[in-house]
């Protein structure tokens, strides 16, 4: 299916403007310029439609973000009323203003019982950028400050600030920047099938959260300010740690008075079938990162949340915080998030994903890659998922050229009108919420056909 877009610009005159502006992310810009971007125009439900009229069922939602799906009324009508009562006010000048607060007593509403504060910024970067100070000054005020290290894991993503991309463990991050900053720390990531050698995935899980009290002791848990990951990694791969993981990482962090604090940018708002992540892994972080699904991706917004004993400490004992962020609390920001929350409660689409659509994905992939030769295993709960690529299942081989063979992977999903992401040796997909059995069924198919042709092209199949 084809559409037409309507506009006086070709494909052509935007891929110029595009090449003669625009710096894009997290790729090579001259290649790029020789070879054009597609140029996205249109969005309804989970479908993109690009300026030359392809369809493509959008597998990523955005980037793990429109949770609700594209050409929401509800969404762009919150907006516009926004902007037409208040379009802008700051809350620097001992003010605030009723989107901001709405937004707030709807998200704690949905968060379990034990938070109760909320630092909002513009995206989940900016939202780990702020974590760095806020928990530095939590145990200033606790009367610890010598506590200042941040522990995160190689191969987490925690955003492309220089703060937040330290956090982070990617390699070839911190190779462009001298990253990461001083006491900024990394342990393993509790990647079974990639490190897992002859551990069993339990046994593994047990294994990498270990690494994380022999760096405690090995730094002083008075020098430990935090521990920061996501509850399943995103941007790494879609990996999801072995079951034994995280109550002990929990354990090892009450155990030294380490903070907890869980990434949830990318699991938070239902991905999981929970409202958020944390809740489907069983452990209670001090802290939540939240963007991309806190507003579906509709205007740009993020946040930190805070523990109760932390956002009480902060405001009972902690005096001035001399931190702001201009945007923060956006009252249009605030509106179209609420009416996604709203509408993600009110229609029953997070209790769907988690009793319906997210079982019927997760059932559907199995039964379709289970057996497939290039896919060693399949990974996933509710909508998000990771295929491995893989040249050998039973010993757990990888291929040396893995990242070619996703990257390929995923171009020819393109050509057949899926998108879907490569990352390393996995094959990550992350539809939105209200992706229906049918649409469900389109993109398996759609994404059985680029592994296919990928197989063939290696001669797997």
């Amino acid at each position: 299916m084809t559409r037409s877009h309507d506009d006086n610009r070709s494909t052509r005159e935007y891929q110029q403007l595009d090449a003669a502006h625009h710096i894009n992310a997290f790729l090579d810009q001259k290649a790029l310029n020789q070879e054009g971007p597609r140029v996205m125009a249109e969005g309804k439900g989970v479908y993109l439609w690009d300026t030359d009229g392809n369809q493509y069922l959008d597998g990523m939602s955005g980037l793990w973000c429109t949770n609700i799906g594209y050409g929401r009324q509800d969404l762009i009508s919150a907006a516009t009323r926004q902007l037409e009562q208040l379009s802008y006010y700051n809350t620097f000048f001992h003010t605030t203003h009723p989107a901001v607060n709405e937004l707030s007593d709807k998200l704690f509403s949905l968060l379990p019982g034990d938070y109760s504060h909320v630092i909002y910024t513009n995206s989940g970067s900016e939202a780990n950028e702020v974590l760095i100070r806020t928990v530095r000054r939590y145990w200033d005020v606790m009367g610890k400050p010598g506590k200042k290290i941040f522990i995160g894991r190689h191969n987490g993503y925690h955003g492309s600030t220089v703060g937040s991309a330290s956090l982070g463990g990617m390699a070839f991050m911190h190779e462009m920047g001298d990253l990461p900053i001083p006491n900024v720390v990394h342990i393993g990531e509790p990647y079974w099938f990639a490190h897992g050698g002859q551990l069993s995935p339990a046994e593994f899980g047990h294994k990498c959260a270990q690494e994380l009290e022999a760096k405690i002791l090995a730094l002083g848990a008075d020098n430990v300010a935090a521990f920061v990951a996501e509850p399943f990694q995103g941007a790494g791969g879609m990996i999801f740690p072995p079951e034994s993981y995280w109550p002990e990482i929990q354990r090892i962090c009450r155990q030294y008075d380490v903070l907890l604090c869980a990434d949830e940018v990318i699991g938070g708002f239902g991905r999981t079938g929970e409202w958020f992540a944390h809740e489907h892994f069983g452990f209670q972080p001090d802290t939540i990162s939240i963007a991309k699904g806190l507003t579906s991706g509709y205007i740009p917004m993020g946040g930190l949340v805070l523990s109760r004993r932390m956002g009480e400490a902060l405001v009972e004992r902690g005096g001035v915080f001399a931190h702001g962020l201009t945007y923060a609390g956006h009252p249009v920001a605030a509106a179209v998030a609420l009416a996604n929350l709203n509408a993600l409660q009110q229609e029953g689409i997070v209790a769907r994903v988690k009793n319906d659509t997210g079982l019927y994905l997760q059932t559907c992939l199995r039964e379709v890659f289970d057996k497939h030769p290039l896919i060693g295993e399949i990974q996933g709960t509710g909508m998000v998922a990771a295929l491995q690529f893989c040249q050998d299942k039973a010993s757990r081989t990888r291929f040396a050229n893995e990242s070619d063979l996703t990257w390929r992977c995923r171009t020819i999903g393109f050509e057949e009108g899926v998108i879907i992401r490569s990352t390393q040796g996995r094959m990550i997909m992350a539809p939105a919420l209200v992706i229906s059995h049918a649409e469900i069924d389109e993109l398996i198919a759609k994404t059985k056909l680029a592994v296919d042709r990928t197989a063939k092209e290696i001669g797997l199949l």
